[in-house]
């Protein structure tokens, strides 16, 4: 007998691999502050916003011991830079809770929250006082612009264009701001309970950075670069120390380079520092000082130790903890003031989003507590805590409930020779889900931008995106990348880009290609920023690749260097002079050199506000490429800056384009 009678619906259908819309759900961890007792964790919980087109940041509080988290702040503001009180019962933190961005304190066991400042300017740097009295932090102080001509003044009810913008200083503009107004960076104190600021530092020059309050809560120290034309010297910094009552200004460090990032230890005996030379190089290490603060002696722990050191904290009477950058990937270190090493873990990694950069922070306090955020080649970061024999526990899950429901490209690693001189190069490739190594794919060289920087097996929604469409991606850490010590960051001095860091390229090329499931007819190139530079530079060098996207690149240096943001630096520490005195070098280094050799189809994407490598360096090759008859074609992103990825429509419409770039090849 039948008894019931099952009717079959249509089951919608939902891709299983990573989709462009599956961007805005993803969440990622960072700016935590582990509580001096080591019970919570208080973080930022970063989440894409669909409707906003942005990324919300709300501060979220984890149990150290059970893994419970629960909401401080999470609703239709912004929150950012939680830091606890000495006694742990407060958090400090920035937010427009209350309208514009300013200072509050969260009183954990009432419940309550006042907000304590009002300034007229952003807020960087802030750190309590260790009585728990004050706050001090770093603000930047307007002045006027400079007027040269005396304007007749308007009749009544008229309506005059906008006045003349006069520009006298080296250092004018800003990639991500525009033009840089008129002004100083100051340090300031206030009462943790609400007041008014107090400015503690004065003079043309810019007081910002780590700010570390000597324990008698009775002066602080800083870095600044106080020399007369600090504009032209980008590569000089010193500690000082200012007494926030009478406003004494006693310059400790006078070493040739930078020295900053200061800690005292819990007794105060002792200042850890970071120390980098001046030498007109475009890498440097930083390297680990202990000041001992009695008799302001300083020493170098472990110079020989050939990695760039990152956010020393004290976490013992003669230990500190660390981060750096090793092979890839980045660690959480300690180091005893006699030099001794031990790494806790390798999993530092996941605050970013877009390409498979190293990145990651961690947070320690005096006792040894330390928590840091923990990605993988498949999630972004999460909230973990590491001990100080190596222990990891992971406390949040953050993207499980995308991320565990999605069959994701799988990161291998490859390490092959350089045909230009053997040099080793590590490298990584990413295999479409679903992979068949029987099978033939297309495949995608991606190439990181710095170059002094470097890529990893990290959590990338881009290259996920590219391998969801059956593409294996493939990228390396060419010559000139990051956390491989001095010697190979520098073996592109004078030489980005060259038929150098091509040879990295071309070569791992050919080991994937050996693999055999890559189809050697089907190979595209891509990257951004300097990765633009190098994707533009070897469409001039080879007609290997089916197709090319350029994105954010420098085309002609000898333009690029005297219209961006950032030559005052990069001419000094990247060239061996002046552009006009060094044509034929800087236009070695330019890709539109090489403009004439090219075939490739190629798309060039750019942020049409961006100042690090301006849009008219984008559009020279455009045009270039056009007048050759070179299939080519120019996206410009409307109102972004040189991270044309940080909004996440942006990212999506970046990584989209590329896919039809290539499909259009295929």
């Amino acid at each position: 007998m039948l008894i019931g009678a099952f009717t079959a619906y249509a089951v919608p259908s939902f891709a299983n691999t990573f989709q462009a819309n599956d961007v805005f759900q993803l969440e990622y961890a960072n700016s935590l502050s582990v509580s001096p007792n080591g019970k919570h964790i208080v973080y930022v919980r970063n989440s894409n916003n669909i409707m906003r087109d942005a990324t919300d940041k709300h501060l979220w509080l984890v149990n150290s011991e059970t893994g419970d988290q629960t909401p401080l702040f999470s609703d239709d503001k912004q929150y950012s830079s939680p830091i606890w009180s000495p006694s742990g019962d407060r958090i400090a933190f920035i937010s427009n809770l209350s309208g514009n961005k300013q200072i509050h304190v969260h009183y954990l066991k009432q419940n309550r929250t006042a907000k304590i400042s009002n300034v007229q300017s952003g807020v960087t740097n802030l750190t309590w006082s260790p009585d728990g009295k004050w706050l001090a932090f770093s603000q930047k102080v307007l002045e006027k612009s400079s007027v040269i001509a005396k304007m007749p003044s308007a009749p009544k009810g008229a309506k005059w264009s906008k006045p003349a913008i006069v520009i006298d200083k080296a250092y004018y503009q800003a990639d991500g701001s525009g033009l840089v107004k008129p002004g100083y960076n100051q340090l300031f104190v206030i009462p943790s309970e609400g007041g008014t600021p107090r400015q503690i530092t004065s003079g043309n020059y810019h007081h910002k950075g780590r700010l570390a309050w000597r324990q008698d809560s009775k002066a602080i120290v800083f870095s600044a670069n106080r020399i007369t034309d600090w504009e032209y010297k980008t590569l000089e910094g010193d500690l000082f120390q200012v007494d926030v009552n009478n406003l004494e200004l006693t310059e400790l460090t006078s070493a040739p380079g930078r020295e900053f990032s200061p800690q005292f230890s819990k007794n105060g005996k002792k200042l850890v520092y970071l120390q980098s030379s001046n030498a007109l190089n475009p890498y440097r290490n930083n390297i680990l000082n202990v000041m001992d603060w009695q008799t302001k002696q300083s020493s170098q722990i472990k110079p020989d130790f050939d990695r760039s050191v990152n956010q020393p904290s004290w976490i013992g009477k003669d230990t500190i903890a660390f981060s750096y950058d090793d092979f890839g990937k980045r660690k959480v270190a300690t180091m005893t003031t006699k030099g001794k090493l031990k790494d806790l873990t390798d999993t530092l990694s996941g605050t970013t989003l877009g390409r498979p950069y190293i990145s990651g922070e961690f947070s320690a306090n005096y006792q040894g507590d330390i928590a840091f955020t923990h990605g993988s080649a498949t999630k972004p970061a999460d909230v973990a805590i590491v001990s100080t024999k190596g222990k990891v526990t992971q406390l949040t899950a953050l993207n499980n409930d995308l991320l565990n429901h999605k069959t994701l490209g799988q990161v291998h690693e490859i390490n092959y020779k350089s045909s230009f001189d053997g040099e080793q190069i590590q490298g990584w490739y990413i295999t479409p889900p679903n992979f068949d190594p029987s099978k033939q794919y297309p495949m995608i060289l991606e190439i990181h931008g710095g170059p002094h920087l470097a890529y990893g097996p990290h959590f990338s929604a881009e290259l996920q995106r590219f391998a969801a469409e059956g593409y294996v991606v493939f990228y390396d850490n060419h010559r000139g990348s990051s956390s491989y010590g001095e010697r190979f960051a520098m073996l592109l001095k004078y030489k980005y880009s060259s038929k150098e860091d091509f040879a990295d390229h071309n070569s791992g090329v050919d080991a994937m290609i050996a693999k055999g499931f890559v189809n050697p007819d089907q190979v595209y190139i891509a990257g951004g920023s300097a990765g633009g530079i190098a994707t533009a530079y070897a469409i001039g060098l080879t007609d290997r690749f089916k197709a090319a996207v350029v994105v954010k690149p420098v085309i002609n240096w000898l333009s690029k260097v005297l219209t961006a943001d950032s030559g005052l630096r990069q001419i000094p520490t990247q060239f061996p002079g002046m552009p006009w005195d060094n044509v034929e070098h800087y236009w070695q280094r330019s890709p539109l050199s090489l403009v004439g050799n090219v075939t490739t189809p190629t798309m060039l994407i750019t942020g049409e506000k961006d100042l690090r490598t301006p849009m008219a360096e984008t559009e020279q090759y455009y045009q270039a490429l056009k007048l050759r008859k070179i299939d080519s074609v120019l996206v410009k992103i409307p109102g972004a800056y040189h991270g044309i990825a940080s909004k996440p429509s942006r990212m999506i419409s970046k990584i989209e384009h590329t896919l039809a770039w290539f499909e259009k090849y295929k």
